[in-house]
């Protein structure tokens, strides 16, 4: 058994980490400090931007109002199917209460956090999608108050198909801000906008990495930096479609990297050669990132079984996985690390990023191996809560004296003594040894 690389990157993720977070450091410390003033002062220095920051319904309306009705209905579909797997997520889990023992109840109550901050990027393209991914999603999971930054399109505020997404999908409050400067300002709660108590979305490395600086003070959904992909083929494959799919993928940024596994030379022979000219072929915004991106993150990975496929990948934990084989039962079965899971030809990355459902804010960076994408799981909080009568005091106050004791924590030992005291006079209970520490 062997592996083979036919194409290997020259760059990697972490290449380009060690720069962007030096900027956002001190992006992040000159906001705290300055608030309001810095962050539009990054604004006007970054994006063009010295209008308003916060969209008022009027200006939604008014921006809104030249999006013809043929794109409004595609909108609303795709909207309605992200808000469909989200609900069906939510009924998957629910409050519950049960008796562990006689007089002792214990439960979980689901909790919508009380306010998500969406960024929907704004760059080379007008994300849509994204605009509805995490607010409809936060809607289904029942945030009270979504508030949404996207940044100017070509310096005309938000794009108005990103508006209208926003509107549909249930934002709450809109800010004309992009960057790192819109991470900071929902985490700190500025222009008139409560503070986030998680903020969500896709974006780049800067907005990647404020989003991990600043996590800790605020909830975050996953490190989703550069858009990933990669492609388990065997020698079904159709090299054409296996090499638009990554070309799709590439479209993304100068840093995306897309990864082919495969088991078949003569398809990965045929996907290296197709590459160039399918990126030649694309306009110049898009064919100048997917070069960049085949020619420096671009892999292609020979194997010769696909068990040895499957560890391949599994190493990658890529955000995006689409499998061209057979038998997708075993590949479906057997594979653990990805964001989403693509099965068969007819079903691509595309499709979920803009209408099949589940969500598009993914892990990256390997992230896929400890966490999943965004869900409603990630705005609602699995409450704990315990009731216990005295009888059944009088049962567990022994137990937690002692192991108390045993871990040398005499005041833990003594809230349950307290308690037998009131509740059992002149019981007669091992309550352990004190140990001094």
């Amino acid at each position: 058994m062997s592996i083979t690389y036919l194409k290997a990157a020259t760059r990697t993720a972490e290449t380009e980490t060690a720069s962007a977070r030096e900027v956002v450091a001190q992006m992040l410390q000159t906001i705290a400090t300055g608030g309001e003033s810095a962050v539009k002062d990054y604004a006007l220095k970054l994006d063009k931007w010295s209008g308003p920051i916060v969209v008022t319904p009027e200006e939604i309306q008014s921006r809104t109002a030249g999006v013809s009705q043929s794109t409004r209905d595609d909108i609303d579909i795709a909207v309605r199917q992200v808000r469909l797997f989200a609900e069906a997520q939510r009924d998957s889990i629910s409050d519950f209460s049960l008796e562990i023992a006689p007089g002792l109840k214990v439960g979980q109550k689901l909790v919508p956090i009380n306010v998500a901050g969406c960024y929907v990027p704004t760059g080379r393209y007008a994300h849509i999608a994204s605009a509805y991914m995490s607010v409809a999603t936060a809607k289904a999971a029942g945030v009270k108050t979504v508030v949404a930054c996207s940044a100017p399109f070509r310096g005309e505020g938000i794009h108005p198909q990103v508006l209208y997404a926003l509107r549909a999908a249930g934002a709450d409050m809109v800010l004309t801000l992009g960057g790192v400067q819109a991470v900071a300002a929902m985490a700190h709660g500025l222009f008139g906008a409560p503070a986030a108590d998680i903020i969500v979305g896709p974006g780049n490395k800067f907005v990647a990495e404020a989003k991990r600086m600043l996590f800790g003070s605020v909830g975050i959904d996953v490190f989703a930096g550069p858009s990933e992909i990669a492609i388990l083929a065997d020698d079904t494959a159709d090299p054409l479609i296996v090499a638009a799919d990554m070309v799709g993928q590439c479209e993304h940024g100068h840093e995306s990297p897309a990864w082919l596994i495969t088991s078949s030379r003569e398809v990965a022979q045929e996907v290296i050669r197709l590459m160039p000219q399918l990126i030649a072929s694309l306009p110049p915004t898009a064919c100048d990132a997917a070069r960049a991106a085949w020619r420096d993150y671009g892999e292609v990975v020979l194997c010769d079984t696909r068990e040895e496929m499957a560890r391949v990948s599994d190493r990658y934990a890529s955000e995006h996985l689409e499998v061209h084989a057979r038998d997708l039962e075993w590949w479906h079965a057997t594979l653990t690390n990805y964001g989403s899971l693509f099965l068969g030809e007819e079903t691509n990355v595309a499709f979920g990023d803009k209408v099949s459902g589940p969500n598009h804010i993914l892990p990256t960076k390997f992230a896929a191996r400890y966490s999943a994408g965004l869900s409603v799981h990630k705005f609602l909080k699995p409450l704990t809560w315990q009731q216990m009568d005295r009888a059944a005091c009088q049962v567990f106050a022994p137990l937690s004296a002692r192991i108390s004791r045993l871990e040398g924590m005499e005041a833990h030992a003594r809230t349950s003594d307290a308690r037998l005291d009131k509740y059992a006079k002149g019981h007669k209970a091992d309550l352990g040894t004190p140990v001094l520490v």
